[in-house]
């Protein structure tokens, strides 16, 4: 097994997702004729200069930066939540957000500032956008964490926008499968691994990190408001495990497991990508950029989880040094990988 340390996952999976954002940000809104006809075949298409990336990089960034903040202080606990609606606000204040970022983080980031009320006020209970976790990979990261650690701070990042159960899960399993990766597992083992994981926890609520934001559902109990989440979770994955045995690669992954707007498609269809082409991470950018959804989060996704498998040398240095917050990147990068 290649070790943490040697292939320098963390940087890969970093460096990899905004790569995947970079190529993925211009093709966003566009149906697969239109990417064509716009940038010939999809596997030669080309990073554009200056690799200028979403808003999905910036609010991993965020995410990074908020965790990294709240493990100087001590062990990693729900009080990460502070540090993180911080960083947040600071990116909703920023001219830099002007990069076509969803509602749902606008209007939850707004809400965060009211510090006369919990976090819980602000998150949108109703919305399992992919703005949930296709910032969630730096909780994936992060090196010493329990699996009951890495679940919280995988669900509060997202909670604390999105708040439907279905985002919540899914952050989990997404931040679950670059931890599956980045310590070795095997891409064939994957979907099978996180089927496991999402039964295990389909009836458990992280109430030492949620609080009492299930209250704010229709939910009759804590464990019926995340089961509700899991099993939508569980539905993509049949989804997607027929997906990796049957669709071509030549077609639009969207067609296969979902236009990725919401955050299990997401999910699902940022590792079909990566699926079908475990070992060649370029031409896996590629196809997540040539897809008729959200282009640009699946093919952050796609790069992440490549990266997390194969480490920062998978992505050219023609590449990497083109993008956009590449310095913060690497810096972030090499804390985790060290």
């Amino acid at each position: 097994m290649t070790t943490i340390l040697t292939k320098r996952a963390a940087t890969g999976t970093l460096v990899g997702l905004a790569l995947g954002d970079a190529l993925g940000f211009p093709t966003e809104f566009n149906d697969v004729r239109s990417i064509l006809a716009k940038c010939g075949p999809w596997r030669e298409m080309e990073l554009c200069t200056p690799a200028v990336v979403s808003d999905d990089t910036q609010m991993t960034l965020a995410v990074g930066r908020g965790l990294r903040a709240a493990m100087d202080r001590g062990v990693l606990g729900p009080e990460m939540a502070e540090p993180v609606r911080r960083e947040f606000i600071a990116w909703n204040r920023s001219p830099e957000n002007n990069r076509a970022p969803g509602n749902t983080c606008l209007r939850a980031c707004d809400l965060l500032e009211r510090t006369d009320l919990p976090w819980q006020h602000a998150s949108q209970i109703g919305s399992k956008g992919c703005g949930a976790n296709m910032r969630v990979a730096p909780v994936g990261l992060v090196p010493g964490l329990s699996d009951e650690q890495r679940a919280g701070a995988a669900q509060l990042q997202s909670a604390l926008t999105h708040g439907h159960p279905t985002a919540l899960a899914a952050s989990d399993l997404t931040a679950r499968a670059v931890r599956l990766l980045l310590q070795g597992a095997e891409p064939g083992e994957l979907v099978g691994l996180l089927r496991s994981y999402a039964l295990v926890n389909r009836g458990q609520y992280h109430e030492r990190w949620l609080g009492d934001l299930w209250t704010r559902s229709h939910d009759a109990t804590p464990g019926q408001f995340m089961a509700r989440g899991w099993d939508e979770c569980l539905a993509v994955l049949d989804r997607l495990d027929d997906a990796v045995r049957t669709a071509s690669p030549e077609e639009d992954p969207c067609l296969a497991t979902g236009a990725g707007w919401i955050a299990e498609e997401a999910l699902a269809t940022g590792l079909l990508c990566f699926l079908q082409f475990p070992d060649e991470p370029l031409t896996a950018l590629r196809r997540a950029a040539c897809s008729s959804g959200d282009s640009d989060s699946i093919a952050c996704l796609t790069g992440a989880f490549a990266g997390a498998h194969l480490g920062a040398d998978a992505w050219p240095v023609e590449w990497a040094d083109r993008i956009e917050y590449g310095s913060e990147l690497v810096t972030l990068g090499a804390l985790w990988d060290a």
